[in-house]
């Protein structure tokens, strides 16, 4: 029987992190995860922040089932995960009602409403509960990324073609307001969170034929 350990950053751990970016996109690829982004990407800023927030819960939510995953009795899993995720929510809101209370009240509801996040449930339930704890920290961070950079990139359009800022800085001149440009208001409407999104599944799924369903 070997003995030897596999490296931390082995190519095995590496497509924990690296896949949900591409092929396995909670988002684009699993259709996990949408409603935030209806909700929240109207600006850059608080998308950033609920992205970083969801990785600290999925994260830190993975490692703890792991942890555990071998004194959970089977029937009461659910209940488990469910006050694991409660309990780093509730510490994710308090943080951010302390340190950046302006970006908490944009948020709203939307930070508590990370414990339905389906991809969190989904990730404890199908990896967690079953590997190890430096795996399921990698799982969470790799799907909380593939989560964080589609929220994101969401985000960057609608507030750019919505509002004429980014991160609250005005980036389109003011000379082309002049001249007759004007923001698009549907941008800022939560349909077009779903458009764009559609946009960027498109542009996946053409440059990579594998993602296509028969």
């Amino acid at each position: 029987m070997s003995t030897e350990k596999e490296p931390l950053l082995s190519p095995k751990n590496l497509k924990l992190l690296t896949e949900p970016l591409g092929k396995s996109n909670p988002i684009t690829v699993q259709v996990l995860g949408i409603c935030s982004a209806l909700a929240v990407t109207v600006k850059l800023k608080p998308s950033i922040v609920l992205a970083i927030s969801v990785m600290v819960v999925m994260a830190v939510s993975n490692v703890v089932i792991s942890l555990l995953r071998k004194s959970i009795p089977p029937r009461i899993r659910i209940i488990v995960q469910l006050v694991v995720i409660a309990t780093m929510v509730i510490l994710v809101d308090q943080v951010l009602k302390a340190y950046a209370y302006d970006v908490s009240k944009q948020l709203s509801v939307f930070v508590g409403l990370i414990i339905t996040n389906c991809i969190i449930m989904g990730r404890l339930e199908a990896f967690a509960l079953a590997n190890k704890p430096w795996a399921s920290l990698l799982d969470g961070l790799g799907n909380a990324a593939g989560y964080a950079v589609i929220l994101i990139i969401v985000a960057f359009f609608r507030e750019l073609l919505g509002s004429g800022t980014l991160l609250d800085i005005q980036v389109i001149p003011q000379a082309f307001y002049n001249a007759g440009y004007v923001n698009n208001g549907m941008m800022i409407l939560p349909p077009m969170a779903l458009v764009v999104v559609g946009v960027i599944i498109w542009v996946q799924r053409s440059r990579r034929k594998d993602l296509i369903e028969d």
